[in-house]
């Protein structure tokens, strides 16, 4: 069941009223819409690129401006000029360290690599949601003056490689932005949809490749469709390989043949910025011209396309092997595939068709907008949703969310609504306190970020867990959601094997009204429940940071001065008043110090415990 609400007044809309698909890139984002059966991108104004540069600048005055002006800002004001913010939605900093000297902002360090990164501006710290959103807001702005009316629902893509935690980044960086998110879409299949149904013969039986490769990430799906019905049958890729490394590869060409380092880059981020943007230039450009010229000052940028082809060579290998592993998968041979889709700007880059057209053994199709098909296949995916498409096949689905309640009370949504049922989702936690021996297992039905905002479905208790260290027992919590709607709940602890599940009938039973109510207090409420979110996990975080701290100071009294274990005393203290307040960036700039400070102290004492580990012995 799907219950659409107009976000002005409450009521239901009809399914006339248009629901929008947006491709939200690494580089640059766009949002389309079906009307009359006509699918199209929604350009600027005065008729300019459908295209929205995916970056984000923060002015001195607080107003924050998004995509072409943004971009200007890229080389003058790095600090405040975000950009790639789709490369860290999901990802903790221990995923992104090794490309922190190619930014022009700051990624937060934090000693636990679980944690989720977040990006400082000024005195500000802000995730990947909250800067996606931003994005997203800005694609709902033009959305809405180019139709005169209020956008509130819409279908987004992500890389059909985005993890579970990946993709709920991006359905709450589209409540953030105060979009309804009825489905969120594989890039791959959206680009068939846009293949298969723009008069294409969507009836006719075939198998399709679809290579993506885009700014940040790359995808291969084999699909097959056939009377309408769009069966994935494999993917494969890498949510870390994209144009940007195309680029990178070309700075650290330049950086070598003028003497330089990153660590120059790391020391003056306007020149890496300069840099990054003559590179891009450079990949553009040789997709057409044999050479490329542009210096920077008295740093020479020159490069030929035989020299790029040589570097990114390596690079264009890994997608092939992506290939190959995604036939393998679905026990198909590369002659078997009727036609090869090309998605993403980063395929227009020679070197990529040759090999992709070389191992497919055919010809690639690239009719259609690289930059454009996948917009205009959510677009067409979002027509089907709204009824007025209907030789697709569409799924029975969940219609709220399920979850179970996490530290601070804030609700962790396992099977996220509108997936397709039957279907069976795992997720791993662990124990917050040390010997925890029993844990409190309470299953949630909802949109909202805090469990009380949402419907309790029932609860159990994993017991007999063996006493150990927060942190170190591996919980999996599966959720088994079959089509009768019946939702079976269980928890295992995989180091001891101690299990127990529980049946939970998911509440099938609510009302339209019911329903809707909690649909619009989901998306009303949304940046409210966001702040609060955000200030429940700096505290948690925090907490966990100052049990770490008072730990390592009475572990290692004997190696650190006393100076050091005052000020580390101080810093933890400051930590701790700033957890007692509202501010979750005063907690993060105080969380950041501490961090700061305590690193090199850790490093020291891990070196001096080793060495006393191997006195006496010999290696």
């Amino acid at each position: 069941m799907k219950i659409n609400i107009n976000l002005k007044d409450g009521t239901a809309v009809k399914n006339s009223d248009i629901i929008v698909g947006i491709d939200l890139g690494t580089t640059n984002s766009l949002v389309a819409y079906t009307a009359d059966g006509e699918t199209k991108t929604v350009k600027a104004h005065g008729g300019k690129s459908a295209l929205v540069p995916s970056v984000v600048y923060f002015a001195p005055d607080g107003e924050i401006v998004v995509g072409d002006a943004a971009k200007e800002k890229l080389e003058t004001e790095p600090e405040n000029t975000i950009y790639s913010v789709k490369r860290l939605l999901g990802k903790s900093y221990g995923d992104v360290e090794n490309m922190e000297e190619y930014l022009g902002y700051r990624v937060i360090d934090d000693e636990d690599e679980n944690t989720l990164v977040k990006i400082r501006v000024g005195d500000k710290f802000f995730t990947p949601i909250e800067l996606s959103a931003e994005i997203l807001k800005e694609l709902k702005r033009r959305m809405e003056a180019e139709l005169k009316a209020n956008i509130s629902r819409a279908v987004i893509t992500v890389p059909a490689y985005f993890n579970d935690s990946q993709r709920q980044a991006t359905r709450d960086a589209g409540k953030l932005a105060g979009l309804d998110v009825l489905r969120i879409v594989n890039e791959p299949t959206a680009a068939s949809l846009a293949y298969g149904i723009n008069g294409q013969n969507a009836d006719a039986a075939q198998k399709i490749a679809v290579y993506d490769l885009g700014g940040g990430t790359f995808d291969i799906s084999v699909l097959q469709i056939e009377d309408g019905i769009f069966e994935v049958l494999s993917t494969n890729g890498d949510t870390f390989l994209g144009g940007d490394d195309f680029d990178r590869a070309i700075m650290d060409y330049w950086l070598a043949q003028n003497d330089l380092t990153k660590a120059d880059l790391q020391k003056d981020k306007n020149l890496s910025q300069a840099l990054r943007l003559r590179a891009e230039e450079a990949k553009k450009q040789l997709t057409y011209d044999l050479k490329y010229a542009n210096d920077l000052g008295t740093m020479q940028c020159r490069i030929s396309r035989d020299k790029f082809q040589e570097l990114i060579t390596p690079l264009v290998k890994k997608t092939i092997k992506c290939c190959e592993n995604a036939l393998k998968d679905s026990g198909l041979a590369a002659s078997e595939i009727d036609r090869v889709i090309m998605v993403g700007g980063s395929t227009r880059v020679p070197l990529v068709q040759e090999k992709v057209a070389a191992f497919f053994g055919q010809a690639v199709n690239n009719s259609l907008n690289p930059d454009e098909v996948v917009a205009i296949g959510a677009a067409i995916q979002a027509d089907v949703l709204a009824g007025t498409q209907k030789d697709v096949l569409l799924l029975d689905i969940t219609p709220l969310s399920l979850g179970i309640e996490t530290v601070g009370g804030l609700m962790d949504a396992i099977i996220p609504r509108n997936s397709k049922v039957p279907t069976r989702v795992g997720r791993n936690y662990t124990t917050s306190v040390d010997g925890q021996k029993n844990l409190k297992v309470a299953v949630y039905q909802g949109e909202r970020d805090l469990v009380k905002d949402n419907r309790k479905l029932g609860e159990f208790i994993l017991r007999d867990i063996p006493p150990m260290p927060a942190g170190i027992p591996k919980i999996e919590i599966q959720f088994i959601l079959n089509a009768d709607g019946i939702l079976q709940v269980k928890a295992k602890e995989e180091r001891s094997g101690t299990e127990t599940a529980v049946e939970i009938k998911s509440s099938y039973g609510l009302s339209e009204e019911e329903m809707g109510k909690m649909l619009l207090d989901s998306i009303q409420n949304a940046e409210a429940d966001m702040k609060i979110r955000s200030l429940l996990e700096a505290r948690n975080e925090a907490n966990n940071v100052l049990l770490a701290a008072d730990k390592f100071t009475e572990q290692n009294a004997e190696i650190l001065t006393d100076e050091e274990k005052q000020r580390t005393k101080n810093l933890a203290a400051a930590l701790k008043t700033a957890t007692e307040n509202e501010d979750k960036d005063a907690i993060n700039a105080a969380m950041a110090d501490l961090n700061d400070y305590t690193t090199p102290l850790a490093h020291r004492a891990l070196d001096v415990n080793i060495g006393k580990a191997m006195k006496g012995k010999k290696v």
